[in-house]
C-alpha cells in the first residue's frame, strides 16, 4: 500500500448544520498564508495526499495546509436532504474561512466541481482570496431558457427515483474491491494508490460491505440551469491571480461529446483579470492521482 509521507489530523467544524470534517498537514508558522484544498463531485479530502506529500519540505513547513470534505461526502455529515445545492458549497466554504482564518487572506485551490466552487467563491469574496488554483473545474455547458420545463421534470423524476431507492450507490465486498473500481475508472492509477484511496474513499458497514463515503443524493440533477453570463460576471470580479491546470486527456470531449468544448471553456476564460493556464502531459481528470508531484511543483511555484 501506499506509504504516506506527510500525515494529516483531523478537525471537526460544527458549519451551517453539520459536522465537517477537515484534514490538516503539518505545524504552520504563524501568520503564514494558508493553503486550502477543495475536492470534487464524488471525491473525499484524502484524496489530495499524493499531491502534499510531494510538497517540498520547505514549502508544507511555512503554511497551514487544510483540505475539508464537502457536505455529504467523507466523513462530513450528510444533511437531511434529498437533493443538494451547488451555493451551499459556497456557503459552507464562507463560513469555514470565518472560523479557521478570520480576516485572513487565503490561496484557495479546487479540483473539477471543486474548482467551480472556488472559482465562483472568488468572484463572490474577492477579498479572501490571495491566489486562486482551477484544477480542471471546467463549469457546465450553455443552456437556453426552452429547457428549463425538461430540467425540473427530470429532477423530480430523480427525486421519485430517490425515495425508491433506485440511486442507490454500489457496494463492494472489500476494500480490493474498492481499489479495482478506482483504477478502472482511472487506468494510470496504481495498485498501491488505489489500495491506500479505497480506505478513505469508502467504509465498511456493519454487512461487512464497502459503500462510498458519497451521499446517493449528490447524484441528482439540480432543477436550475446553468447561466454562462453569470459564471463570467463572477470571473470578472476575481481579484487574485488565477492559475487554470489541464490535463493533457481531454475530459471535456469525453464527457459532452462536442456539446461543451475546451474551446469554450478557454474563451470563457478570457474574463478572467489576471490569468495563466498550464496543461500537465500524461494525465487524466484526476491528475493529481496521475502525475502528484508535477502538480505540486506548478502549485509551489505559483503560490510562491
Amino acid at each position: 500500500m501506499y506509504q504516506v509521507q506527510r500525515e494529516s489530523q483531523s478537525l471537526w467544524v460544527p458549519l451551517r448544520g453539520c459536522r465537517y470534517h477537515v484534514r490538516q498537514w503539518g505545524t504552520p508558522t504563524p501568520g503564514a498564508t494558508p493553503l486550502v484544498l477543495a475536492h470534487g463531485w464524488m471525491d473525499v479530502a484524502a484524496s489530495w495526499q499524493f499531491m502534499v506529500d510531494a510538497f517540498s519540505q520547505a514549502f508544507a513547513q511555512q503554511r497551514p495546509i487544510i483540505a475539508m470534505d464537502w457536505r455529504g461526502y467523507g466523513l462530513t455529515e450528510a444533511p437531511p436532504t434529498d437533493s443538494y445545492w451547488f451555493p451551499d458549497y459556497l456557503a459552507d466554504l464562507d463560513a469555514l474561512l470565518d472560523q479557521l482564518y478570520p480576516g485572513q487572506a487565503i490561496d484557495l485551490v479546487g479540483h473539477s466541481m471543486g474548482g467551480n466552487v472556488v472559482m465562483m467563491y472568488a468572484g463572490t469574496r474577492p477579498e479572501r482570496i490571495r491566489r486562486l488554483v482551477n484544477v480542471e473545474g471546467f463549469g457546465m455547458p450553455a443552456t437556453r431558457p426552452a429547457q428549463a420545463p425538461t430540467r425540473m421534470g427530470q429532477w423530480l423524476d430523480e427525486l421519485k427515483a430517490q425515495r425508491e431507492g433506485a440511486n442507490a450507490l454500489k457496494p463492494y465486498a472489500d476494500a480490493a474491491g474498492v481499489a479495482a473500481r478506482l483504477m478502472k475508472t482511472n487506468h494510470r492509477l496504481s495498485a498501491d494508490k488505489a489500495q491506500w484511496l479505497a480506505q478513505h474513499w469508502a467504509r465498511a458497514g456493519s454487512d461487512g460491505l464497502w459503500r462510498i463515503l458519497g451521499d446517493a443524493a449528490h447524484k441528482v440533477i439540480n432543477p436550475y440551469l446553468f447561466h454562462v453570463e453569470e459564471a463570467l460576471e463572477m470571473y470578472r470580479r476575481i481579484t487574485a491571480p488565477v492559475l487554470a491546470v489541464e490535463a493533457s486527456d481531454d475530459s471535456l470531449g469525453q464527457w459532452w461529446k462536442g456539446r461543451y468544448t475546451l474551446a469554450e471553456f478557454h474563451e470563457r476564460l478570457k474574463a478572467v483579470p489576471v490569468l495563466e493556464k498550464a496543461v500537465i502531459p500524461d494525465a487524466g481528470h484526476m491528475l493529481h492521482h496521475d502525475q502528484p508531484q508535477t502538480l505540486a511543483a506548478l502549485l509551489q511555484k505559483f503560490l510562491a
